[in-house]
């Protein structure tokens, strides 16, 4: 890299993203459109990641439409394997000698761990790392917490910037000590947004699952993943189920507890008002058909589910965890319980369907707070700007 790039010239800089598995979520959206969008800044990157798991879905399909190539490499998964991390370590940094960047960007956790090891001892100019949330709490039991906490606090030191995508999540991370508050700077999540604002489809959903046309329809989106907690939403929706038997819920996404759900509706006497979707591309007619969007998850970064949701002016309700009262703010955008509690969790989703004029003006306030904070281009200049400024910084360029 020459310094008129790192002053903003016209040299091309390399990253190399390293990113544990393209699963169907928001981080790897935000990976997505990100690497497409410096391509148009001057930057060229080679984006690596693992492989995604069992009924995890993938969005390769996106990253090919955004003209994003993705290079593969064992050993990027959750699970900490002892010579499989070293073997994955080694093949890194042999990446790196290769590729030569001058940015590393790692996202998540063990992404995180392996890939700012790798740049270190590869000599990579520049390392940064996103916190699209943290596994700091509520993931795993006390001992495996407690180690990812040091590891962290480790690898904080040899980060030149930390991200976080909310400053309730940068809050959490000065808090568990993983780095002083001046070292962690946040960047929200960016999406395109413009495809939710235009009028949505109605009534795809409710033809493909038998739903009556002017039945109230309330769901979740995302991975049926133990953090997400939906066994609090099923809960919840038995209760409102008994004000509103007209009411059907909707569960888009998949994952490893999807049996384990399913296995509960005949304990909650929900008959056929549940409906399992999957994973689905055609989002517009998912929040087309959705009255509440509900996110009932112990712990999050920033649910993008319910900046699209928002960004479709669709009601929210959410659990008081993570960014999200960042992102809904004090109940004016959307309304916020407690985590699992399915009764507050209820009552809140009782009081959007008896005062709709209410839920529609918090959901128009939501809009306008995404479409102004979490606009892909925001992001991508953001980053672009970081990245000059730490590359000016190591090569003394001005």
């Amino acid at each position: 890299m020459r310094n008129d790039t790192a002053a903003g010239g016209p040299g091309e800089i390399r990253v190399l993203r390293l990113f544990s598995r393209l699963n169907i979520g928001g981080p790897s959206i935000h990976v997505i459109l990100l690497t497409a969008g410096l391509r148009e800044r001057g930057y060229e990157t080679l984006l690596v990641v693992g492989q995604e798991e069992d009924r995890e879905g993938n969005l390769l399909g996106l990253a090919g439409e955004r003209g994003v190539s993705c290079t593969q490499l064992a050993g990027l998964g959750r699970e900490i394997r002892l010579l499989a991390d070293l073997g994955a370590l080694w093949r890194l940094g042999r990446l790196m000698r290769s590729f030569r960047p001058d940015i590393v960007h790692t996202h998540t956790a063990k992404a995180g761990v392996l890939g700012r090891l790798a740049a270190r001892l590869a000599g990579v100019p520049v390392v940064v790392h996103t916190y699209h949330g943290h596994v700091l709490h509520g993931y795993f039991g006390p001992l495996k917490s407690a180690f990812f906490r040091n590891a962290e606090r480790l690898l904080g030191h040899a980060s030149d910037a930390l991200l976080a995508v909310s400053e309730a999540v940068r809050q959490d991370l000065v808090g568990f000590g993983v780095a002083p508050e001046s070292k962690i700077r946040v960047v929200p999540l960016g999406l395109e947004l413009e495809p939710l604002c235009r009028p949505l489809p109605r009534g795809v959903l409710r033809r493909e699952a038998g739903i009556p046309v002017d039945a109230p329809l309330v769901g979740v989106v995302g991975r049926l993943v133990p953090i997400k907690d939906i066994p609090t939403f099923l809960e919840a929706a038995a209760l409102v189920h008994k004000s509103f038997p007209s009411c059907h819920f909707a569960i888009v996404g998949d994952g490893q507890e999807r049996t384990l759900l399913e296995e509960c509706l005949p304990r909650l006497a929900l008959g056929g008002a549940v409906h399992f979707l999957g994973w689905r591309r055609d989002m517009d007619a998912v929040y087309g058909d959705l009255d509440v969007v509900v996110n009932s998850s112990r712990n999050e970064g920033t649910p993008v589910a319910l900046i699209e949701a928002l960004a479709a002016t669709r009601p929210v309700v959410a659990t008081r965890v993570g960014g999200t009262p960042d992102l809904l703010g004090e109940q004016e955008r959307g309304l916020l319980v407690p985590p699992a509690d399915p009764v507050a969790l209820a009552e809140a989703i009782l009081d959007c369907l008896r005062r709709p004029e209410a839920a529609r003006a918090r959901a128009l306030a939501g809009r306008s707070h995404v479409l102004s904070k979490h606009g892909v281009g925001r992001l991508v200049a953001d980053i672009d700007g970081l990245y000059r400024e730490l590359l000016a910084e190591r090569t003394g360029a001005t």
